[in-house]
């Protein structure tokens, strides 16, 4: 191999992280153009949709325990 075979090729930056459609932010954003949602409202939504997503998170968190206990149903057996 030639040095210029050996040498790594440079990266390329990384393209920018684009957030995928929130249902809940897709909602607020309808009702704001329906019916005209004042700032403080706007809020309570955001706040809820935090929340919501806290939910999610604490459902996932319980069945991954679940899941990470039923792989232990045996019994220790000691051997003389």
């Amino acid at each position: 191999m030639n040095q210029r075979q050996a040498r790594p090729q440079p990266r390329k930056p990384a393209a920018a992280a684009t957030a995928e459609p929130c249902l809940c932010r897709e909602l607020l954003n309808q009702l704001r153009v329906c019916f005209g949602v004042p700032p403080e409202v706007q809020q309570h939504f955001n706040n809820s949709r935090i929340e919501f997503l806290k939910g999610v998170r604490a459902v996932i968190d319980q069945r991954i325990e679940h899941l990470s206990g039923a792989g232990q149903r045996g019994t220790k057996i000691s051997v003389e």
